[in-house]
């Protein structure tokens, strides 16, 4: 039994450097002076504190921290140009690699949000090719309109504290957005598992911001599930939407409002409209919306002559009457009506709307100057406390079960302000270390709802179309049908023409997700496939365990509850280490460093590739940024099983995908795949793609839910010159591939994981290569390693009796950690190739791939 000493330990001896950030303040040290007690579990926690912060893709923020899927991901995708998926190209066919954003050398953080609405997101993927990053997500500025700002991406020099936060507690580096669009939709998922009324293929799927209005949803939300089983909890905000968009000024909108990111406001059964400061915000609201549309009408008079203009004045003019129309009815006729409702209501109500009303200087701004060498600046900050009611909460011990909290614009890290979120995440760390107490028994998980616009080399996994089964195919429990949206129904409902698409709901792309508890601490990487409904999934196993209630997400489809996990794997008992500490931030010298960065230079350093670069290139241009080394990582629930075959009487390759329980028991989850077709006759239809004398590529979204198999066929005729090339990637770098034509051997090749001879509902870590020889004369197999340094075996497989009886070749995968990269050949059959890539999933914890780490001795394929 190792402990999670002895894995660090030798993690750092492998990687040669020190995973953990350095400097702290006397605040930090606090933060890991707190422990519960050795032996203890995360199911000894009384409070889980949630924050979802916005709009920024995994590679983007995070990319070059040591151990994860980042930027020197060996198994990466190829696009259908041939070109590793980070060299991605415009319209015109300039490519670019990834480039790092400087934060404070540069004014990066000062350029704005990129394109991130469902047509771009859904563009953007393209039928998963996933090639149309610089078409679909180009600048919205057009000053910025030459720089690929998609593929930039930050450095620990960039964003220390993040950084810091995931060298010490657990980074989740396969965490998907719920949802391939904007942000509330994707809120929506993470807070109720669905974006429709109804779960079925008739309900509306609300893709857009636009689809939501106050109080007008009706579906349940997992809070309700929390009241109705007298579970305490509480949303925390500085300010409501519904009080910020006429009543504040757009400074203090963006400095002290929730920024729209609590989701009740947009639910009926919350009644926002019956807040007692939404109620006496009203007569500004009305007074601000009335001098509004006198401006508007002013300026109506004066943009004939600019019928784009007039357009948008019109649109603005009708948006601000209908407002006005509802602050009069509402000030009218809802003055008590919240103490009129039921108390189960009332309480919906007062928990979901909890404010910082009580600060004395709620609802303040103050001016801050200071020198930025010579040169004086001043900068608007809140002056009250952000986060009164929840450090008030912590302080006087009254955090309730379950907490949410919403950052303000300004603070939330969307890319539309500068990257000021880091100081409230570091806070509410500080405020929760600040009560010993509340520490001990607290899980924290911080994630985002979507990407923005920012370029993840990772293609999310996603449902097939039910209406096609050129899409893919899922094992049959599987219903789908709430997981595709459809072009036609969006034109009936209004949607223009340019923005409407046919697509799946999600997966959308990766984003980043930390979960710090004195269970998860040690700077582990879990790589377990996650997304929005994996966070309300803890919190049923979390909470029926603590208190024998039945809580359960009913809106998710059996898809995404199959392939998505519950978080459970990134805990692990606590041990009593005591790791490193986190550089907690101050937030007015943070402020000015990044306010001062607003007077740089944009971003050059990146550059259009030529051929020649990118031929030579082994990997994607930053790769050599990503951190040297490994980390230990979490034990993952999955036991998937690919295999491929050629049928000879059929002309067809089948791949038959499996994903058992032996090991893992109730604990095993399914299995999502993105098969790649490389070399077809024609492209997957709506997919974007250039004509190529190489063929095309097609994208293929397949599924498997725990004990359930399926198998999946090729046409040989499909491929160019008959020649088949199939490549199948899963979560965690999981990888087959399957190449040759008709003229194969009659050689049937099986990648199994070694069970242990004492006991075989465990695995031992190491690989077993299956071959069976079905023919009338013995082939000879090569089986080179091209990652982590095992010798190069050579075998005569003999045809054998009982017909197709297999021989086998193991390998004792100890020093790699249980990882593998193998490549099959038989010689004499030039183009029959398979690969073999992936971790063997013990049960146990492990490290993170060696090989991306840059410590195993072989080079990338």
């Amino acid at each position: 039994m190792h402990t999670r000493r002895d894995f660090l330990k030798r993690a750092a001896l492998i990687s040669g450097a020190a995973a953990f950030s350095g400097a702290v303040t006397e605040s930090v040290q606090r933060a890991f002076a707190i422990e519960p007690a050795p032996g203890s579990t995360y199911m000894d926690a009384a409070h889980v504190v949630i924050l979802m912060q916005e709009n920024r893709s995994f590679d983007h923020a995070l990319g070059t921290l040591q151990g994860v899927r980042g930027f020197n991901d060996p198994r990466a995708v190829t696009l259908s140009n041939g070109n590793l998926v980070w060299f991605q190209a415009d319209d015109r066919g300039d490519t670019y690699a990834p480039f790092r954003l400087d934060i404070k050398d540069t004014q990066a953080t000062w350029m704005g949000a990129l394109p991130h609405s469902r047509e771009s997101q859904v563009d953007a993927w393209n039928m998963g090719n996933y090639d149309q990053w610089l078409n679909a997500k180009r600048a919205r500025r057009p000053e910025y309109g030459a720089i690929p700002l998609t593929m930039g991406h930050y450095t620990r020099e960039d964003l220390p504290f993040y950084y810091a936060l995931a060298d010490a507690f657990t980074v989740c580096d396969q965490n998907f957005s719920g949802v391939m669009t904007s942000t509330t939709p994707n809120r929506m998922m993470f807070w109720t598992g669905t974006i429709r009324e109804q779960q079925s293929a008739a309900s509306k799927a609300n893709l857009r911001n636009s689809d939501y209005t106050n109080a007008g949803a009706h579906w349940t939300t997992f809070p309700e599930q929390l009241q109705r089983n007298n579970i305490s909890w509480k949303f925390y905000q500085n300010e409501l939407s519904i009080i910020s968009m006429d009543g504040m000024s757009n400074d203090q909108d963006a400095w002290l409002s929730n920024f729209g990111c609590n989701p009740f406001e947009q639910f009926a059964n919350y009644n926002v409209q019956f807040s007692n400061r939404y109620l006496a915000s009203l007569p500004t609201q009305i007074v601000n919306l009335t001098a509004a549309i006198e401006r508007l009408e002013a300026n109506a008079a004066a943009a004939n002559s600019n019928p784009r203009g007039a357009a948008r004045i019109k649109s603005q003019l009708a948006e601000r009457k209908t407002a006005l129309e509802v602050c009069k009815e509402d000030l009218q006729r809802n003055h008590g009506a919240l103490e009129r409702l039921s108390k189960y209501e009332q309480e919906l109500h007062e928990r979901a709307f909890s404010t910082n009303e009580s600060d004395p200087d709620h609802g303040e701004l103050l001016d801050i100057s200071y020198m930025d060498g010579p040169t004086k600046r001043t900068v608007t900050l809140p002056k009250g406390d952000i986060l009164h009611q929840f450090r008030e909460d912590v302080q006087n011990g009254k955090l309730p079960t379950v907490s949410w909290l919403a950052s303000p614009e300004k603070f939330s890290d969307h890319p539309s302000q500068p990257w000021f979120g880091a100081w409230y995440v570091s806070e509410v760390m500080d405020i929760l270390t600040s009560n010993p107490e509340v520490w001990k028994k607290t899980v924290f998980i911080l994630t985002y709802d979507e990407n923005d616009g920012y370029f993840d080399h990772i293609p999310p996994f996603v449902s097939p179309d039910p209406r096609r089964k050129d899409t893919g195919k899922l094992s049959p429990s599987l219903a789908n049908e709430v997981e595709y949206a459809y072009l036609e129904d969006e034109l009936a409902q209004g949607v223009p023409q340019a923005e409407a698409r046919t697509g799946p709901v999600g997966l959308g792309f990766r984003v980043p997700m930390i979960i710090a508890s004195p269970w998860s601490r040690g700077g582990w990487v879990n790589s377990q496939l996650f997304d929005h409904s994996s966070t309300n999934r803890f919190l049923e196993t979390f909470l029926n365990a603590k208190f024998g209630t039945s809580l359960k997400e009913t809106n998710l489809s059996p898809w995404r509850r199959s392939i998505s996990g519950d978080l459970t794997s990134a805990f692990r008992p606590f041990d009593g280490d005591k790791p490193p500490s986190l550089p907690f931030i101050q937030r007015d010298p943070y402020v000015e460093t990044i306010y001062n960065a607003k007077f740089k230079a944009a971003p050059s350093n990146f550059h259009k590739l030529d051929a020649s670069e990118i031929a030579t290139l082994s990997g994607p241009a930053s790769a050599m940024r990503q951190e040297k080394g490994i980390r230990p990582s979490s034990a993952i629930p999955t036991q998937c099983y690919v295999e491929g075959a050629l049928d000879v009487a059929t002309q067809t390759f089948a791949i038959e995908f499996r994903a058992e329980r032996s090991i893992f028991g109730e604990r095993a989850t399914g299995a999502p795949f993105n098969v790649y077709a490389r070399w077809t006759k024609e492209p997957l239809g709506g997919a974007k793609i250039e004509n190529s004398s190489r063929g095309y590529m097609r994208n293929t979204a397949c599924a498997v839910a725990v004990g359930e198999s399926l198998r999946e066929t090729w046409l040989l005729d499909s491929f160019v010159d008959g020649k088949y090339g199939l490549s199948v990637h899963s979560a965690n770098g999981f990888l087959r591939e399957f190449a040759g034509d008709k003229s194969d051997p009659a050689l049937a090749v099986h990648c199994d994981c070694e069970a242990d001879s004492s006991d075989p509902t465990k695995l031992t870590g190491n690989l077993l290569l299956h071959f069976t020889n079905s023919h009338n004369a013995p082939y000879t197999v090569d089986v080179i390693d091209h990652a982590y340094g095992a010798d190069p075996v050579t075998k005569v497989i003999n045809p054998v009796d009982p017909p197709r009886a297999a021989m086998g070749v193991k390998f004792n995968l100890a020093r790699s950690f249980g990882w593998y990269d193998f490549v099959i050949t038989v010689r004499g059959f030039d183009q029959f190739r398979r690969r073999c890539a992936g971790h063997v999933n013990t049960g146990r914890a492990s490290y993170t791939d060696p090989f991306m780490g840059r410590v195993a001795s072989r080079q990338r394929v």
